[in-house]
């Protein structure tokens, strides 16, 4: 289903779905990436840190797909109006 076929209120509850998962999700990537940059300049033993450091990563490459779809949605919104 395109956006032009769904209705102005199922896009503003996905548009605000989109919002707040994208600044979830930016917030709990940067706490992880700073804890696990911490522990890695801190600890002796730091292979798990080492590893566990990819997963913010991945993540924080999700966000601007997140912000692509918002841009979109808004876009949609205000051709509707």
């Amino acid at each position: 289903m395109t956006l032009k076929e769904k209705t102005t209120e199922n896009l503003e509850n996905k548009l605000k779905l989109l919002k707040i998962s994208t600044g979830f999700l930016a917030g709990v990537s940067s706490i992880l990436f700073i804890i696990c940059l911490y522990n890695l300049l801190t600890r002796e033993d730091n292979s798990i840190f080492r590893s566990l450091i990819i997963v913010p990563s991945v993540l924080f490459t999700i966000i601007p797909i997140y912000y692509g779809n918002i841009k979109k949605i808004k876009n949609e919104l205000n051709s509707r109006n």
